[in-house]
């Protein structure tokens, strides 16, 4: 019985050589949307929002998963290529563009065997086999400095400048590279980013981005309470402080006088100040709500010397419990259960003309923020998404410390690994493992191009310069030559 008898009368089955076709077509359509953006001299894209009038929201970016997430897609094998991309992101960090344009060359590459009659289970099985070889050249090239700080820390930061190259930040990129790798080396190899906190404010410019010792939250203190608290013994919750109005729905309440609705007021009231009292029993001298903190309640903890904080967003209070060691907390019956965060001291800074809160020496001491400022919300949300990336590279090369070269000096290394090997192996296997080596090669090509070099002739350059043995060489987009990775 035929497909076509089985599946629903509105489907359609395509099989052959018409699904393979599709497949090529789309994933390749999606690679080369994001092919300009790669490398130092990439462009950036314009993304604009369809659909909802009001809200038509411009994006602009060159980071490969945000552009590809911004991307409607229906073709199956484009929609496998973005999640490789997301996975990419989410994984590493960095890249996204570079793994997305890779698949694609590799396709355009199997597409042509395909068309010579060669079977996909043998173009598979000559991929595999120079992924071995190219991953072995890949080892054999790196070098780990993680037993000399100060080459490491050099290490970082050339890793954090070429990634930021590409970026934005690229006019700043010494500036934000130094932030982002004393930022990570503060976690000390613990990786977790939520103990850095990024804060956008707009206004001055991107030079003026600075890092903040210590965990800085975008909110005041209450009215007539003190801006300044040592030894901060803190209780961070999620709990409703705003009970000291009737709120009673889908209800009706009559009295017969005003009298009556004072003594509801009053009751209200009462339950909140018992409520105020077991929140002060934990000998805390600073209060963080998720929620609202309403003006009684307030009013409450400023005559008990308590400093409240309210409206901390949920991740706020999530990083804010995580980096002085608390626990956030919903019911206060049992102050024995309750574990306080600490911290040495919470003040009040100033950036822009806007006021934060800074708790500085947390329980966690790795804690720090970083403080974007810029001229516009685009400008800062794409120098979010740059500083973001380094950040996520960095703490990947604290984990796994070997570093290599970048400029296509990797791509080109491992191609001709391969190369090497395609005499020595017999069958048709071999002309798979060509073709790995040229999408390699193309990556080198793709990089010249976009930054408006010509590609052939310092391809060919680079090409020459590893085969006589300068395992090193790579492409210098500053000055449009081959030169020196390290």
């Amino acid at each position: 019985m035929s497909a076509e008898a089985v599946v629903n009368a509105d489907a359609e089955v395509t099989k052959g050589e018409s699904a393979r076709m599709s497949s090529f077509v789309g994933a390749i359509a999606i690679a080369d949307l994001v092919k300009t953006t790669l490398g130092p001299k990439g462009m950036d894209k314009i993304l604009q929002s369809v659909g909802d009038p009001s809200n038509q929201r411009i994006t602009i970016t060159n980071d490969g998963a945000t552009i590809l997430k911004s991307v409607p897609v229906d073709n199956p094998a484009a929609k496998v290529l973005v999640e490789i991309a997301k996975t990419q992101d989410d994984t590493v960090g960095d890249g996204t563009t570079s793994v997305t344009v890779l698949c694609g060359e590799l396709l355009r590459e199997a597409e042509f065997l395909v068309n010579q009659r060669i079977h996909p289970m043998t173009i598979v099985a000559g991929w595999r086999a120079a992924v071995g070889y190219a991953r072995a050249a890949l080892e054999n090239a790196a070098q780990d400095h993680s037993s000399d700080p100060v080459a490491f820390r050099e290490d970082l930061l050339n890793i954090a400048k070429t990634t930021l190259s590409s970026k934005l930040l690229n006019v700043e990129k010494s500036h934000f590279a130094e932030l982002a790798v004393d930022a990570v080396l503060r976690l000390k190899g613990s990786g977790n980013l939520d103990y850095i906190q990024v804060i956008k404010k707009p206004g001055g410019c991107l030079h003026d981005s600075f890092l903040e010792d210590g965990f800085v939250l975008d909110k005041s203190f209450g009215v007539g309470q003190a801006h300044r608290i040592e030894k901060a013994k803190i209780l961070v919750a999620n709990t409703p402080m705003d009970t000291d109005k009737i709120k009673i729905y889908g209800s009706r309440v009559r009295v017969d006088s005003m009298a009556k609705v004072a003594e509801i007021e009053d009751a209200e009231k009462e339950k909140m100040r018992l409520k105020c009292k077991k929140i002060i029993d934990h000998g805390i001298n600073c209060f963080i709500n998720r929620q609202l903190i309403y003006n009684f309640p307030e009013q409450i903890f400023t005559d008990a010397g308590v400093v409240s904080i309210e409206h901390a967003d949920f991740d706020g209070i999530e990083r804010l419990a995580a980096v002085t060691g608390g626990e956030i907390a919903s019911t206060f019956d049992r102050p024995e259960l309750v574990t306080l965060g600490e911290c040495d001291l919470i003040d009040e800074i100033i950036v822009g003309e806007d006021r934060l809160i800074r708790f500085s020496g947390c329980k966690g001491g790795s804690a720090c923020s970083i403080i974007l400022r810029g001229a516009s919300s685009h400008l800062l949300d794409e120098a979010e998404r740059s500083l973001h990336d380094a950040l996520c590279v960095l703490t990947e090369t604290v984990k796994e410390t070997r570093v290599v070269c970048g400029g296509g000096c990797m791509e080109m290394l491992m191609a001709q690994a391969i190369d090497v090997q395609v005499p020595t192996t017999a069958g048709k296997a071999a002309l798979a493992m060509e073709a790995f080596a040229r999408a390699l090669r193309q990556l080198p090509t793709i990089i010249a191009d976009n930054a408006g070099y010509d590609s052939s002739e310092l391809v060919t350059q680079l090409r020459a310069r590893h085969a006589n043995g300068d395992i090193s060489a790579g492409l210098d987009m500053k000055n449009g030559a081959v030169g020196d990775m390290w």
